[in-house]
């Protein structure tokens, strides 16, 4: 009996050894693996900070849309100005050339009016344009249908023109023969400038003219439904004179063709 215990207890004696020499060979590894990787994260570190030189390895942050349009909103304004100034220059220069050769000065002026490049003023009617009230939405109908859509600010300036408008804005700024009215998400975006509601569309011209071609445009018609079915806004204001300010941005024309062919006009839809 006294043996087998003895027997018992050298085998706890060894098995306890194997115990510690594990444990001590594992520490040994553990404190190695651990220094391996810090040396590592150092490595890490200081090479981005070689490559980054003081600037920021991630400026993806920064390339948000709504940054992205207000930056670029900024630069439009800003080359916007710089073309005005120029634009300037160039009258300066067109109005000593007019002084030695006077008969020209008119039809000049009367040109530039047509371009859109000086501004102008006169008797006018606004049409402003806005989508449903939120109440409306929230009765589960589709969103679509209760915004204002650029086919619907298109409608408008159509009709204007047909009437004789001689001049135009939208949200106060110029119309010229190469502008144009886009969608983007719930804004419309007018030469590189997004805008929300209400669109506010005003022409010069003769007042009557303008109304009866607004009440006869069948778009409008179509528009006005929707109106009276989910409570879009439409109101027409006449203003006795309104001045209109020059269109101060690019006159570049990119590519144009001439449309030979003219296709018969299909009945709106929104």
């Amino acid at each position: 009996m006294r043996d087998r215990l003895r027997r018992v207890g050298r085998v706890l004696q060894r098995a306890r050894a194997a115990q510690r020499w594990r444990d001590r060979r594992r520490s040994r590894v553990g404190r190695l693996v651990t220094a391996v990787v810090c040396v590592l994260a150092g490595l890490m570190i200081a090479t981005s900070a070689l490559n980054a030189r003081g600037t920021d390895l991630r400026p993806g942050r920064n390339t948000d849309l709504v940054s992205l349009i207000q930056s670029q909103s900024r630069r439009n304004a800003q080359l916007s100005s710089q073309l005005t100034e120029i634009r300037r220059q160039v009258d300066a220069l067109s109005a000593a050339n007019n002084a030695q050769e006077p008969d020209l000065g008119p039809e000049l002026r009367r040109q530039s009016v047509i371009a859109g490049v000086e501004a102008v003023a006169g008797p006018s009617v606004t049409v402003t344009l806005t989508d449903a009230p939120s109440s409306v939405a929230a009765n589960g109908i589709d969103p679509d249908l209760l915004v204002v859509h650029q086919q619907d600010i298109q409608a408008v300036v159509n009709a204007l023109w047909s009437g004789g408008a001689e001049a135009m804005t939208i949200q106060g700024q110029r119309v010229i023969a190469t502008t144009g009215v886009k969608c983007v998400g719930n804004t419309v975006v007018l030469h590189g400038v997004p805008y929300a509601p209400p669109y506010v569309i005003s022409a010069i011209g003769d007042p009557v003219r303008l109304r009866a071609a607004l009440t006869s445009s069948e778009a409008i018609k179509i528009y006005q439904q929707y109106v009276a079915a989910y409570d879009l806004g439409y109101q027409v204001r006449q203003d006795a004179r309104s001045t209109f300010p020059a269109y101060d941005g690019s006159l570049d024309l990119d590519w144009a063709h001439v449309n030979r062919e003219v296709s018969p006009s299909a009945s709106p839809t929104r």
